[in-house]
């Protein structure tokens, strides 16, 4: 059965959510804290790791867990917002003029706070900075990353970039360059580009787990392909994710500058450098692969890894599902979640669907009007 372009839309954004609610509630902690937590590997939703999670440090007051989203799809959702005011490619500039005044001006449901309020009190202190930079600094939009912390806060969200420029990698990789330089720069913004354009390879028709790392390959640059690399060719030994636990958490730490102790990073983490790459992207790749594509076990193994994993989870979910469509969601997680956390999961992927469609015929005018113009420049004598 040949996907549509609906398909791939809703299972790249129901397949992120889904990840993203399932690694929430184990975030921050390590394989072996997750088995000891849940007598065993963590297989569905889960609830909270604390039972007392409004008072409980370093959680409270957050609900995570339950089937709830975190702030990974609270962005994802914003930025299939400003594709729907805008109807075409995104820039820096988008990201001042309509995703800054959303988190600052609408208050939404919160499924963490279990409560309305501005996505703006929920977001952490990385996507803050977007705000204070843009609104309260009026730096240019461009530029505005620079100085930012250095994590996967604008690579969690770039998934609709790649479903814009689905079948079109390095169109997908460049737009997501230019939006997150609002946010982020250096490995981080980096990874945002290598994400985007994951999604977008993940949409042509008989993409594979490996033709989609290919991809990520032929684009990244830095770290980030050194890291990539590392962590696909150990995550090409194995078939199931508990064997592959251990040897891609060794893969990443060379790349990765937090260090072993998640909640207590180095002091040289987060910082710019062309030798690191954030984790979260690399392990996103190296589950998809030791899953051969397929969502359950992809979403699964990044979930089961600890550390960022809702982060991990909704990269690994985003691309697995726009690789195989909504179909590859389990139904019941996706129910689960939708309820718990008051959303409608499908819409921003129906919406961005409709969104895709018109670029594509702008840039298909853009392109003949090109064409047009440098036939008749060439042919000038």
């Amino acid at each position: 059965m040949t996907l549509t372009l609906e398909d791939r839309a809703a299972g790249c954004l129901v397949g992120a959510a889904v990840g993203d609610a399932l690694g929430g509630p184990v975030e921050g902690w390590s394989p072996d804290q997750i088995a000891e937590r849940h007598g065993g590997r963590v297989h569905g939703i889960v609830g909270p790791w604390h039972e007392d999670w409004r008072t409980a440090r370093p959680i409270a007051p957050y609900h995570k867990g339950d089937g709830h989203v975190t702030d990974d799809t609270l962005m994802t959702h914003a930025l299939v917002r400003v594709y729907e005011a805008v109807r075409d490619h995104l820039d820096a500039y988008a990201v001042a003029e309509h995703l800054v005044p959303d988190l600052m001006t609408n208050p939404r449901w919160i499924p963490e706070l279990e409560a309305q309020a501005l996505p703006l009190q929920r977001i952490f202190l990385a996507e803050k900075w977007i705000v204070s930079r843009l609104h309260y600094g009026h730096v240019d939009p461009r530029e505005a990353g620079s100085g930012n912390i250095v994590n996967c806060g604008a690579a969690m969200y770039m998934a609709p970039v790649g479903i814009v420029n689905a079948g079109n990698p390095a169109g997908a990789y460049a737009e997501a360059l230019d939006i997150a330089g609002a946010h982020q720069s250096s490995y981080g913004r980096e990874a945002a580009g290598v994400f985007a354009a994951a999604v977008a390879a993940a949409c042509v028709p008989g993409a594979t787990a490996s033709s989609v790392v290919d991809t990520a390959l032929a684009l990244a640059k830095d770290g980030t392909r050194d890291t990539i690399a590392a962590v696909c060719e150990a995550a090409a030994h194995h078939r199931d994710f508990e064997s592959a636990l251990a040897p891609l958490r060794a893969a990443v730490a060379p790349y990765d500058s937090v260090g072993p102790d998640y909640r207590a990073p180095s002091l040289g983490a987060r910082r710019p450098s062309r030798l690191h790459a954030i984790e979260e992207l690399p392990i996103a790749l190296g589950m998809l692969v030791v899953a051969g594509g397929v969502y359950e076990g992809s979403v699964l193994g990044a979930v089961n890894y600890g550390r960022d994993c809702d982060s991990i989870a909704t990269m690994a979910g985003a691309i697995a599902g726009a690789l195989a469509g909504v179909g590859a969601v389990p139904p019941a997680w996706a129910k689960e979640v939708a309820e718990a956390s008051r959303l409608d999961l499908h819409a921003p992927a129906t919406a961005l669907a409709a969104v895709a469609r018109e670029v594509f015929t702008r840039d298909r005018a853009r392109r003949r009007a090109h064409e047009s113009a440098f036939a008749a420049i060439a042919a000038s004598r």
